[in-house]
């Protein structure tokens, strides 16, 4: 241990330790300042801490004690909740509700022991704190200097630290969990430091009363889907070394026997925690492994934290740190494979609170984090080449979906394993009349306002030739999809969703109008104004672009997982992964083929799929900035409020695929049977 930081961290502790017990801070900072040092103290307990051996009942009351502050019935006098900052604190809430978000990574840090981690955040506690503890209170712009100085003094440290820990396989803290616990003693879950809920703890349960060969045969799905993604993109997986895996805590037992099949495979795992410092979040989502969520309105209150310091001066700060870390790390990124997700679903729909008191990113700072997110996808595909790298996801429910989790559990995994040949078959059939005309038209029924035309790419040899991907379960697990990158010019109108989940958020009423295949108009119904609803849209689909182009049309050919969710009623709690293949879709954004569009892609009949590129991502050969927009979500018409697709000839003529949210065209007969067993 560096003697240097260990100094500093024990001066910083026995300071800490001074302010829990001090009243020299006026109020109503003093509660501020005490509260954070008492949460501070028990965090660094744990730092220190060299054997983990609780009791299990030891565990899950330091749990609690460590989020209880963040439970949703505590929340409202909470420091991290906006509101409650600005009504205590005053004009100085926002700078303390950062704080706040910023130090929770110290629980991370304690269990993680990360020295320098949790040093540099008590370090900003203490300046600040010292600031107040001055016989004049310092103004705000000074104490947003100083949290400015911070993200800005350890910017590279913090990027350089995010970047190894996604390439670099000794960096194994979760690895050695995984791999050395008895997972049947579930005290295992609290050694990250994540919150665990019923929902985690339900998981590792459940999947310890399954025998071994259930387990490996799910794993297996998993990996094997990784595996068949490099062969279906023609790319050689024997290039690489290493693979990103992403679960939620309690799936440990698969994630165990997938790191074994992987290495089968010549690849080792490189495993990482969710971001935990400002410089690396973004927005709410959580890229890595993770526990529960303790409240969902605490995540997205904090999605834009980044508003407290983003400028031009950061951003080129950042990508300076970005690129010297990958350079430093380049031979790792070489051999760096892409991501392998196991997504969880079932928790109850969440529509978020918007709060005036929370940081908003302004338009200009929205423009930044444009520019910021296109040229940092840049600087991945240089190290972590596009072309190279593959992908796969899984998704299984957790016990918050209900009484029936043990049997839905299980039919998702009868449906992660369908028979893809079957499907294969099918989907062919369906993609040779798609590939016969230009246009396809979608219309929805009863009170579905979507009117759509999609302009699809002109086949030269449609012998060898075709517009439509036939999706079968490799990257995006389960079967059933067949999709394209429509052309821009030409594709128009409505998409109309009464209510759907994205990204796990709720959209009410959700309407996106189309021109030239891109949204130029957007509406929804969750709040009552329009401006909430409209910000709401820019923020989580638009993602603050001025425009996003139709990346992506698709037809979801999985009936059982439709009428599965019928059955369980568990529709509204499916992520996109299973959602999309439930009816047709379509994504803004990126097209599916972002940063790879000149590596050909075949289906099984070997037949390459030409439309790989729009107006926009074409660009890249003029401009890159220009071609990427570094988000891509997919909006599902459920085939409940699906009137008809059909493709269009010259001439005007139809022929259906889909009729009154059933198959019709012969040859796709087998896809309706799953609703004549309802």
């Amino acid at each position: 241990m560096d003697e240097w930081l260990m100094e500093r961290y024990s001066l910083a502790k026995e300071r800490i330790a001074e302010i829990c017990r001090e009243e020299t801070v006026k109020e109503p900072y003093g509660d501020f300042f005490r509260k954070t040092a008492e949460f501070l103290k028990k965090t660094a307990e744990i730092l220190e801490r060299e054997r983990e051996d609780l009791t299990l009942s030891q565990y899950e009351e330091e749990n609690r004690e460590l989020y209880k502050e963040l439970f949703p019935e505590n929340y409202e006098t909470c420091y991290g909740n906006p509101s409650y900052a600005e009504k205590t604190l005053g004009e100085y809430g926002k700078a303390f509700t950062f704080l706040f978000a910023e130090l929770r990574g110290a629980v991370a840090y304690a269990y993680e022991k990360k020295w320098w981690d949790y040093l540099v955040g008590a370090e900003l506690f203490l300046e600040i704190h010292s600031a107040f503890g001055q016989e004049e209170t310092p103004s705000v712009k000074t104490v947003l200097g100083i949290l400015r100085s911070y993200v800005n003094d350890y910017c590279q440290d913090m990027m350089e630290q995010r970047i190894a820990e996604g390439v670099d396989p000794e960096l194994d803290f979760a690895l050695r969990i995984i791999m050395d616990s008895d997972l049947e003693d579930l005290r295992y879950l609290y050694r990250y430091g994540e919150f665990v809920s019923e929902n985690e703890r339900g998981v590792a349960e459940f999947l310890n009363s399954l025998p071994q060969s259930e387990i490996d045969s799910m794993a297996r799905t998993y990996t094997e889907g990784y595996r068949i993604g490099f062969i279906n993109g023609r790319k050689d997986i024997t290039k690489k070394k290493t693979v990103n895996i992403r679960y939620s805590l309690g799936f440990e037992r698969m994630v165990r026997a997938a790191v074994l099949q992987f290495r089968e495979m010549g690849l080792r795992p490189v495993i990482y925690r969710h971001a935990t410092h400002a410089v690396n979040r973004r927005g709410s989502s959580r890229v890595g492994f993770t526990g529960g969520i303790v409240n969902p309105q605490y995540d997205y209150d904090h999605r834009q934290d980044s508003a407290l310091f983003l400028d031009s001066d950061f951003v080129k700060r950042k990508l300076r740190s970005m690129q010297t870390a990958y350079e430093n790390y380049k031979d790792l990124a070489d051999v760096h494979g892409g991501p392998a997700c196991i997504e969880t679903f079932g928790e109850e729909p969440f529509s978020p609170k918007a709060k005036p008191e929370a940081w908003t990113l302004t338009e200009a700072q929205q423009k930044l984090q444009v520019e910021l997110d296109n040229e940092s996808g840049q600087i991945v595909n240089r190290y972590i080449k596009g072309d190279e790298r593959s992908f796969t996801i899984i998704a299984y429910p957790v016990p918050e979906i209900g009484k029936d989790f043990p049997e839905i559990f299980r039919e998702i995994v009868k449906i992660n394993t369908l028979d893809y040949k079957l499907y294969e078959r099918i989907q062919q059939t369906i993609i040779e009349t798609l590939d016969s005309c230009q246009w396809v038209e979608i219309k929805g029924r009863d009170g579905n306002e979507t009117d759509l035309i999609i302009h699809l790419h002109t086949l030269e040899d449609a012998a060898k030739q075709t517009n439509f991907e036939n999706c079968v379960a490799d990257v995006n697990i389960p079967v059933g999809e067949v999709f394209t990158s429509p052309e821009l010019a030409g594709t128009g109108g409505i998409l109309h969703v009464k209510k759907v989940y994205l990204n796990g958020l709720q959209f009410k009423d959700l309407k996106l109008v189309f021109d030239c295949g891109q949204v130029i108009d957007y509406s929804c119904s969750n709040f009552e104004s329009e401006e909430e609803n409209r910000a709401y849209i820019e923020d989580n689909i638009l993602f603050h672009h001025q425009k996003l182009p139709m990346g992506e049309f698709a037809i979801g050919t999985n009936t059982t997982a439709y009428v599965a969710a019928e059955k369980y009623g568990i529709a509204e709690k499916l992520p996109i992964l299973i959602a999309e293949k439930m009816g047709p879709h379509f994504a803004v954004g990126d097209t599916c083929y972002s940063w790879a569009e000149d590596t050909p892609v075949f289906n099984p009949d070997g037949r390459e799929i030409i439309a790989r590129d729009n107006e926009i991502s074409i660009l890249r050969k003029e401009d890159i900035s220009l071609a990427y927009y570094g988000c891509h979500t997919d909006i599902t018409i459920p085939y409940e409020e699906l009137g008809s697709i059909r493709v269009i000839d010259e001439e005007g003529e139809g022929t259906s695929i889909i009729e009154n949210g059933r198959f019709v065209l012969p040859g796709t007969e087998e896809l309706n049977r799953p609703f004549e067993q309802e």
